[in-house]
């Protein structure tokens, strides 16, 4: 049985989708959590209803990233042990239309975000702790209207290979998650309107072998392996989660 109790952790992105049901998963497991998001008033909404600590701090901003990493120091002094860098955004564009704002926000708070967000929080990392990067199948399968997302996770995830390697003299291990369509708020953040977020839906959920999206809490209980000690031998790895789509990218029916 995954066991986190006793250990301090870390979810960006905390207050929503698979942040909010990794954090209560790993405050169920018995670890002192902390959370945070770009929205105050979600941020505080979301620890109270989990009973963790929220911090506001934007993902893609370095100085909110400094002060989160204050304010956990401040609050655990005996340091970090798991660091989920779950925030991410998602803004579906077509190639030949993509704006220079959508190449920048995607890239700064999925990628930019990400590293600076391990960059500022290592130093108060202890001794084997794990960092998994929230990715996704995106990294590898090509779907359309997802070019710079898709980037920014590929990315990611050679950028957690490279991070696993150099943080292993300090047994501190990072792995990727590769979550497939997952039922979370994210789409609706997208822009588009109800009648696209249902074709889009219906269309991917058609793709999935197992015929549905997956939700928050199995990605959660993944994340929570991960950053368990039943995982201490396991880094820079990446893990699929997705119903079979990534084995079976052509399935249309």
């Amino acid at each position: 049985m995954t066991n986190v109790s006793g250990k301090v952790a870390v979810v960006t992105g905390g207050n929503s989708g698979i942040g909010f049901a990794t954090a209560k998963t790993l405050k169920e497991k018995g670890a002192t959590v902390f959370i945070t998001g770009r929205s105050e008033e979600r941020v505080q909404a979301a620890a109270n209803e989990l009973g963790v600590t929220g911090i506001v701090a934007d993902a893609g901003n370095l100085s909110a990233i400094d002060a989160s990493v204050e304010a956990v120091k401040a609050q655990a002094p005996q340091g970090v042990d798991i660091l989920f860098i779950n925030a991410g955004v998602f803004f579906p564009t077509p190639i030949g239309a993509i704006a220079e704002e959508v190449y920048d926000n995607t890239m700064n708070i999925n990628f930019k975000g990400a590293v600076f967000t391990l960059e500022k929080f290592l130093p108060i990392l202890n001794e084997g702790a794990s960092v998994i990067n929230l990715s996704s199948i995106n990294a590898y399968t090509g779907m359309a209207n997802t070019a710079i997302y898709a980037a920014s996770k590929a990315a990611m995830n050679s950028w957690t290979r490279t991070a696993a390697t150099e943080l292993a003299p300090r047994n501190i291990r990072v792995n990727a998650v590769n979550p497939g369509p997952v039922a979370t708020a994210i789409f609706g953040k997208t822009g588009m309107s109800e009648e696209q977020l249902n074709g889009f839906a219906g269309a991917m959920q058609n793709r999935v072998p197992l015929k549905r999206f997956g939700q928050s809490e199995e990605i959660a209980k993944l994340v929570a392996f991960l950053a368990s000690d039943d995982a201490a031998f396991i880094t820079g790895s990446e893990y699929n989660i997705d119903g079979g789509i990534n084995v079976n990218p052509l399935l249309v029916a």
